[in-house]
Order: C-alpha cells, then sequence, then structure tokens
C-alpha cells in the first residue's frame, strides 16, 4: 500500500509537470480508490487494484479538504441516484464514475479495501509555488529538478488502518517517511508502543481538517460498498 501511493504520488508529480500551463494542467491533488482480489498466487494471498482520480487545475479543486467534501456529496448523490432507479452505482462506473486513471475494471472477487490522498503540496510550499522554481533559477543560479520535489499521501483502509506519507527524495538513509497507526512491519513486538496509533488525530488544523473529510468520504464508501461502517 505504502510503496503503490509513493508511486501514484510520484507519477501525479510527473504528469502535472508534463502539463503544467497547458489548457490540461493538472492541480495539486488526487484521490486514490483501493481494492483487493483474491490471488493464490501471491504471496500475501490477494492482489492489490488501484484507480485514481487526477483533478485538472481549478479554484474548486486547488482546496483539498474542500475537493474531499465535494467528492463526498457526489458519492451520496451517486448512491442515492442509483438507488432510486434500483441500480447499484459503483466508483468506478460505469456510470458516474468517480475515477479517471489505473486500474477501471476489477476481477468480480474485488474488495473495496480503502481510499487515499495524494498531494503535490508539501512543507516546502504549495504545488503552484514550487512548479514555478523548476521554471526560474534560484539566485545561485541552481535549478530546480521535478525529482527534487517531495510529495504527501494519506490512505485510510478498512481494517482501521490510517497511513500518512512524507515522500521526499533527499531524506536521509533510514528515514521512511511512513507514518502508521497500525503495525506495517511483519516484525513488529506487538509490546513496543506505537506513537502514532492516533495518527487522525495529530497534525496542525490544516492536516487534522484533511483526515476529517477523507474519513468522511471512506465512511460513505465503506457503508455503500462493504455494507458496514469504517473502523
Amino acid at each position: 500500500m505504502v510503496y503503490r501511493s509513493t508511486s501514484l504520488n510520484v507519477g501525479h508529480l510527473h504528469a502535472a509537470d508534463e502539463r503544467y500551463g497547458t489548457r490540461e494542467a493538472l492541480g495539486p491533488h488526487g484521490v486514490m480508490l483501493f481494492f483487493t482480489s483474491d490471488a493464490e498466487t501471491e504471496p500475501q494471498g490477494f492482489r492489490l487494484h488501484t484507480a485514481y482520480r487526477l483533478c485538472l487545475s481549478a479554484p474548486e479543486s486547488n482546496n483539498l479538504p474542500a475537493l474531499l467534501a465535494d467528492l463526498n456529496t457526489i458519492a451520496k448523490g451517486n448512491i442515492a441516484n442509483a438507488a432510486a432507479g434500483r441500480r447499484l452505482w459503483h466508483p468506478l462506473g460505469p456510470e458516474r464514475s468517480m475515477v479517471n486513471g489505473g486500474e477501471m475494471t476489477l476481477p468480480p472477487s474485488a474488495t473495496y479495501a480503502g481510499v487515499g490522498v495524494s498531494t503535490l503540496d508539501s512543507a516546502g510550499g504549495s504545488w503552484y509555488q514550487l512548479a514555478q522554481t523548476l521554471r526560474n533559477p534560484s539566485a545561485t543560479g541552481y535549478h530546480t529538478s521535478v525529482f527534487d520535489l517531495k510529495g504527501t499521501c494519506y490512505v485510510l483502509l478498512t481494517d482501521g488502518t490510517a497511513i500518512h506519507i512524507n515522500r521526499d527524495p533527499h531524506a536521509r538513509i533510514g528515514y521512511s517517511g511512513v507514518r502508521s497507526s497500525k503495525p506495517l512491519e511483519a516484525s513488529w513486538n506487538p509490546h513496543w508502543s506505537n506513537p502514532h496509533a492516533t495518527l487522525t488525530e495529530q497534525g496542525d488544523p490544516a492536516t487534522l481538517d484533511v483526515w476529517r473529510q477523507l474519513s468522511s468520504l471512506h465512511d460513505t464508501l465503506t457503508a455503500h460498498l462493504c455494507g458496514k461502517q469504517a473502523q
């Protein structure tokens, strides 16, 4: 899950850089939907599937909490409209799809596993500020490369796990940038204390707002696709 989220964030970054300044310019935020299907040949016994939505650059897509709130409202409306017509709505379509990339077709056994966010805003600045640094040399004449830029991911899974990823290409060796509310390593000692057990309650007001809105969207999708409340 961490590798998939990080890879999508990198892909998001490169696509946004390539399309910057065009009519198809991408905004700084994207949403990821995760599904799993049975796969006996895989070491863990399942295969991970990911679809995503990258938004075009626009005022309404630049505010991440507002974007998540809008998607939640849209999802609830799609669920209600489909139910009124005695149909079952799915976020991957074919009607009113929430995604525009990734694995758009799932195996019959696939089940919803969680939702995530890819954002190009980071501690270094907003995407629009950072994109300018790629095109203008610094006072010392140094040109920033797209490979220098950081990214951030938020993930919520149906087993109650919350994951926050700070992707930093210049991080020191041994620093993963990953914080998780539940252990991700099989070697984790259950007697160890996890300082991130309450991850969705940690951070500044802006971070907490992202967690709140992402949790609401996750609750909606979990109740609809899994028939239960998110943990």
